[in-house]
């Protein structure tokens, strides 16, 4: 028996991917890709707008065409937010939501008749699977930390597919790192659908700040990247601990979503520009070559011409590495949904371009600045060029020149030059040999 697996959206969903996979592997169903015949393909569906929804339907249309006689089971944050939309699709099988990974090995191996195995997570408290969970052919792995959201932003259905809050008791996080680094990973990112609210659920609750505090002193792997946090919920201890400490990556993601105070409030976010520029140069200032990246949502309702220009010009003013650009969907059930003054689909898409094209000219001027310096980069894979690949600890990605047998080491480079979004590098010494120069590594 072999099934494939096709993944939508954000980190989260990839790691729970990634724990599908092993569960299955380790009932001896083998995995093969997509494209190429299998008894089940699930696809683990993405909810974030609407074209993420399509793109779920298309996949269950694409996986009957490979092979008909097949099952397909949908799975992930559509899922769980609508699935009498997919179990509609004469394509579909089976549909299980979030957090109930038994019934997804029973509907992988047909031993249920139930098409719809959903819970309300709101109202159940579905269990977090920990585990050591890596992307084919990387040397970082993910740890999720945290599940679910209580924040109920206007325009998100995230509190509805996750359900709420939860959290996993540092022991559990310690013990899945002493995994990762067992099993040789050298970079651990810490990630959860609201990482800055870790804690407050345990009992006794535990800080964010606390179990950062934890991991300086405790974590056996060298490199920690945090993925996103609120801009309210990075306090300036978190700012303290991540850039004092050698362990953090010097990296932060700050999902701003809106450039103007009067749509932050329609978006029933918590904080303002002012507070958002603040949290940015506090960063900046604490590690100064730091990669900050952000969300930015374009058109959502109500919002004006005068308005998007304001947006513009202040993220066009911040000292920001990269965005994600995501153009305003409805989504039914939410707040914003029913909010009046929708902006025209076209001007929504005049916007997120606009915003797009200033994001990859950050980009470029962010990896810029570091053509001569000396960098520390974890090497992953050798590319068909013959270049081998990895990131800097402030996420820059690096292609290496020359060096044999690398693969998973931490090496120092001098970056020569860009080349798209990437710096072409060669290795300052020999592993084990002293830095070329006097450059200060980052």
């Amino acid at each position: 028996m072999r099934f494939a697996i096709a993944t939508l959206g954000c980190k989260v969903n990839q790691y729970d991917s990634a724990m599908i996979e092993a569960r299955l592997g380790a009932r001896g169903i083998a995995r093969c890709d997509f494209d190429q015949p299998a008894d089940v393909y699930i696809v683990n569906t993405c909810t974030v707008t609407d074209r993420a929804d399509a793109e779920s339907l298309r996949l269950a249309r694409r996986a009957r065409r490979l092979n008909p006689r097949a099952r397909v089971v949908m799975t992930g944050c559509l899922a769980q937010a609508n699935p009498a939309a997919l179990a509609a699709a004469r394509e579909v099988d089976a549909v299980v939501g979030l957090g109930r990974p038994g019934d997804l090995e029973r509907a992988v191996l047909g031993e249920t008749a139930e098409r719809v195995m959903v819970a309300n997570l709101r109202k159940e408290r579905a269990a977090i699977e920990l585990g050591a969970v890596a992307l084919e052919g990387r040397t970082r792995a993910f740890l999720k930390l945290q599940e679910g959201c209580d924040q109920f932003c206007s325009f998100c259905i995230v509190p509805t597919s996750r359900g709420t809050s939860r959290s996993v008791a540092p022991r559990r996080i310690f013990e899945a790192l002493d995994g990762l680094a067992a099993a040789g990973f050298r970079e651990a990112i810490l990630t959860g659908v609201h990482l800055g609210g870790y804690g407050r659920d345990l009992d006794p609750p535990v800080g964010l700040e606390r179990l950062l505090e934890m991991i300086a002193e405790r974590s056996p792997i060298g490199r920690i990247r945090l993925s996103s946090l609120d801009p309210e919920e990075l306090s300036d201890e978190i700012v303290r601990i991540v850039s004092a400490s050698d362990k953090f990556c010097p990296h932060l993601h700050l999902p701003l979503q809106a450039g103007d105070d009067a749509t932050l409030r329609r978006m029933r976010r918590r904080y303002d520009v002012a507070h958002f520029a603040d949290r940015v140069e506090r960063i900046l200032a604490a590690m100064p070559s730091a990669a900050i990246g952000t969300d930015l949502i374009a058109g959502f309702p109500g919002e004006t011409a005068r308005d998007f220009d304001r947006y513009f010009n202040f993220v066009q003013s911040l000292p920001l590495a990269y965005f994600h650009v995501f153009p305003y969907s409805v989504r039914a059930g939410t707040t914003a949904a029913k909010l009046p003054r929708k902006v025209a689909a076209g001007e929504i898409k005049r916007r997120a371009a606009l915003l797009r094209e200033l994001g990859e000219g950050k980009r470029r001027q962010f990896v810029e600045r570091f053509c001569g310096s000396t960098l520390k980069v974890l090497l992953e894979e050798r590319g068909t060029d013959g270049r081998l690949k990895g990131y800097s600890r402030n996420y820059i990605r690096v292609l290496v020149e020359g060096g044999e047998s690398l693969a998973n080491d931490e090496v120092d480079v001098v970056a020569s030059r860009l080349e798209g979004a990437a710096l072409v590098a060669q290795l300052a010494a020999p592993p084990g040999g002293r830095t070329a120069g006097a450059i200060a590594t980052i």
